[in-house]
């Protein structure tokens, strides 16, 4: 494939642009400039098709000259996953966009993959209805949430974006365009796609339940300084059915003790260092973290569940009615090392420790408490080596646990030097996967893990 690529020659490189011209229309298709990459590798051509059947034109143009194609939507998460072995033609799908108009009672709505989720979004709040999706990527386009496998606190109630799904159109490596859906074979496959990076498949379009915007929605946040405490009140929470759609965890990073925040001997403070999950734990957080409970529904109910949970939770919980600053925000930055911890909600206090415990100090971490589904942040100047070591100690704990931890994003150093993935389950059926749809691995190859 790379052979085939770099053989065309400037005659052939020069066919390839005229016909990517002829799909895309002029203004829609160019050589690649220095932003265009994924994950660090260049790509060559950008195309912009119109629609589905100029995309699918792309791709069989693709196929016939050896080419690999890797789809971008706003590119909010291209630099997630692994480097692609190759990027020949990065194939935009942003006019690949719009929403369908259906029936207010229909519950359904069809979305372009390129159109913004917050579009989306503004589009059905006009009818007072919204998707259960809110992904933290701001300008993400509804087919990268999908091809990302991205979520946000919402999950929690309401499950990942790909259990909104009811049906997909999606372009075959060979251009063929395939919906999808209406039944459980049907949404297996929809589904498959679903945090595939744009490897099994284009995404064209996705029909997405669709359900009324709650009439009143409260915050409950309630200060939190080790991960211990955290799983006591997320045991509480849970044991109390009171229906949350999202149970966030902010931690901050640092090494220094904070200052402390009651003088001596008041109760708050005795009660903070008495809690046994200061026991024999040095180097707490240099401030304190949050954990924070969104509920939904009707005003009467939703305030008589916030103020009964704000019994519950004791301390200095508090009610809002808007979310905290670093709700629906990743915890790293562009050229951190991000990862992802996923573990049994009882084991998650674990997985925080060992993080804590392998990188020396308090580890900045914020997500899905409530689900044990969190992100993480390393500073990106850590070597390479270092970040391999903390891998290493933090997969030993969690792997007793039935949990992983991925590596989202990383340096280019460090991407090249640690597995991003750890141990995998599935490899099996994703490398079936991948020999059935894409038997050629001209789709995004090497995103998916095992070098798929």
């Amino acid at each position: 494939m790379a052979a085939a690529a770099s053989s065309l020659g400037r005659s052939g490189a020069l066919e390839i642009t005229r016909r990517l011209a002829a799909i895309c229309g002029p203004p829609f298709s160019r050589l690649a400039g220095p932003a265009d990459e994924v994950a660090g590798r260049p790509a060559r051509w950008v195309a912009v098709p119109g629609g589905p059947h100029a995309a699918a034109e792309v791709l069989r143009l693709a196929a016939v000259h050896d080419l690999t194609v890797v789809p971008r939507g706003a590119g909010t998460k291209i630099d997630w996953g692994a480097t692609p072995v190759q990027v020949d033609i990065l194939l935009d799908t942003g006019r690949l966009a719009g929403i369908g108009h259906e029936p207010v009672d229909a519950l359904v709505t069809d979305v372009g993959a390129g159109t913004p989720l917050r579009a989306v979004q503004a589009t059905l709040e006009r009818t007072g209805q919204r998707l259960a999706m809110d992904a933290p990527s701001p300008g993400a386009t509804v087919g990268g949430v999908l091809a990302a496998g991205e979520a946000g606190p919402l999950r929690h109630r309401h499950g990942s974006p790909c259990d909104q799904l009811l049906g997909v159109r999606y372009l075959a490596a060979d251009g063929e365009l395939i919906s999808v859906g209406g039944g459980a074979p049907g949404l297996d496959l929809a589904r498959l796609l679903c945090g595939s990076q744009g490897a099994l498949g284009v995404l064209v379009s996705a029909s997405l339940r669709v359900q009324p915007v709650p009439a009143s929605r409260l915050w409950v946040s309630r200060p939190v300084w080790t991960p211990l405490e955290v799983h006591d009140l997320v045991r509480t929470i849970l044991a109390a059915r009171l229906e949350p759609s999202a149970i966030e965890l902010d931690l901050p990073g640092g090494t220094p003790r904070p200052r402390a925040p009651y003088p001596p001997g008041h109760p708050a403070a005795t009660a903070r260092e008495r809690h046994p999950s200061m026991s024999g734990r040095a180097g707490a957080p240099s401030r304190a973290g949050s954990l924070v409970v969104l509920l939904e529904g009707g005003p009467a109910d939703v305030t008589e569940r916030a103020e009964r949970l704000v019994g519950l939770l004791h301390g200095e919980a508090t009610i809002a009615h808007s979310a905290p600053t670093w709700w629906r925000r990743y915890p790293f930055a562009p050229g951190d090392t991000a990862l992802r911890l996923e573990v049994p909600i009882g084991d998650l206090h674990a997985a925080v420790y060992a993080l804590r415990d392998a990188a020396g100090s308090p580890v900045p971490v914020r997500g899905s408490a409530g689900l044990g589904v969190v992100h993480a942040a390393l500073p990106g100047a850590l070597a390479a080596d270092r970040v391999a070591s903390i891998l290493a100690a933090v997969r030993g704990v969690l792997l007793a646990r039935q949990g992983r931890c991925v590596v989202v994003s990383a340096p280019a150093a460090v991407r090249q030097a640690v597995d991003l993935w750890g141990e995998l389950a599935g490899l099996a059926q994703l490398r079936a996967a991948k020999r059935h749809l894409d038997p050629e691995h001209r789709l995004a190859p090497g995103r998916l893990p095992g070098g798929l």
